[in-house]
This record gives C-alpha cells, structure tokens and sequence, in this order.
C-alpha cells in the first residue's frame, strides 16, 4: 500500500473523513495542504529530498480568500505536480459531477482516478486507493455511463455554438443573422434547423431546452 500520501484540500471535514479511509486501509500520517501552492511545494520539497509522494488525493475547487495562489484550481494543481513528477499517482476528490469535466481530467490530464463526493464516498475512497495501487485505473461505473451517454452524438463547433447562442436566449430564426454577420458557415437557417432537429432525434429530446439543459449537464455548453 501507498506509504506517502499528500492530500489537497481546503475543507477540514473532508480532511478527516479521507484520514478515516486511510486507517483502514493502514495509511498513517498523510501529508496535507490547504492551498494548490502549498501542495505543490510540499511535493517539490519531497523530490528533492528524496522521499517523493507516491499519491496526490485533490479537490478541483478551492476557496479564495487572503492568500494569493498562483495555482488557483485542482486542474492546475495535477497539472504542475506532474510537470515535477511526473511518475506522481493522482485521485480526484470533487463535488464536481460533469461527464465532459471528469472525461477530460482522464484524457487531458490523465488521473489515476476519480471518486466523487456522496454518500458512500469513504468505501469508494478506499476501493479507489486499493486499484490505483495496483495499478488499474479508478472509473465510477456511473460516471462511466454518463460519459457513454453523453459519446452517443459527436458535437461539432457548429452544433455547440448555435447550442450556446439559443441558450443564451436567441432564437432560431435569429440565429442566422448571427452567423451572416460573424461569417460563420453554413448560414441558413434550414441548415440550423437540420442539425438542431438531428441532435434532439439522435438523443430522444422533443424540444430545444431539454437539448440545452442536457448540454450545460454534460458540460458540452
């Protein structure tokens, strides 16, 4: 098991609960940051006296308050930690629950895993930190569908843009003057009728603001 464990995290609460779940799993005495900052330099400190950590445990999302960060998110974080080291395990810990999110944190920055915040967290904490150990990845069943779901229609920019324009309160009709304008191609409005009409039919929806609620979900808009 993981003797060197460093968790960022800016709530003290969730800071016990983790330590409860590393008990169990005989972890003792993880390092700890409350800032991105501090943890990046915590993990820079162990390089260069040679007792690196094995696992960084983060959150994405940390208050602001009086003390200016340079890092100012979790994705910032994994990011720099393993420019440093870039051997480092990772395990996101987040309230953040956006398949497009989540899917790029394993794509783009290539996590060991991701447990999100909910009831049950500590056995999915503990079931997380047992597979990164050997060496498999940590992907929620139910976060995998989502991601699944979400891949059954392949946005394009266009698609995502007049998506992003009737959210924003245009209307379909209005639509193409906006893209006449912005020289954006196609520029009809058949044209935008016929992929808003494709989209809704691939994914089951009736109407436009199912369409848009299920893209600000997804994280698409």
């Amino acid at each position: 098991m993981f003797k060197s464990v460093l968790i960022a995290e800016d709530q003290e609460f969730v800071n016990i609960s983790l330590r409860k779940a590393f008990e169990d799993l005989g972890i003792r005495e993880p390092g700890s940051a409350y800032y991105c900052d501090e943890a990046l330099k915590k993990i820079k400190i162990g390089i260069r006296t040679g007792r690196p950590y094995e696992l960084l445990i983060t959150d994405l999302s940390f208050e602001e308050d009086h003390c200016v960060q340079e890092l100012s998110d979790g994705m910032e974080l994994i990011a720099a930690a393993r420019q440093a080291q870039p051997d480092l395990k990772v395990l996101v810990f987040s309230a953040e629950d956006k398949p497009a999110v989540i899917e790029r944190l394993f794509a783009v920055l290539g996590i060991n895993g991701y447990v999100r915040k909910s009831r049950g967290d500590s056995q999915k904490l503990k079931d997380a930190i047992e597979s990164i150990y050997k060496g498999s990845r940590y992907f929620p069943s139910d976060i995998r569908q989502a991601i699944k779901q979400k891949n059954a229609y392949a946005f394009n920019e266009f698609e995502i843009l007049i998506i992003r324009l009737l959210s924003q309160g245009k209307t379909q009709k209005e639509i193409p003057c906006y893209l006449q304008e912005n020289k954006i191609y196609p520029q009809s409005l058949s044209s935008v009728e016929k992929h808003l009409n494709n989209i809704k039919t691939v994914l089951g929806f009736s109407n436009n603001e199912q369409l848009i609620a299920y893209c600000k979900d997804m994280g698409i808009i």
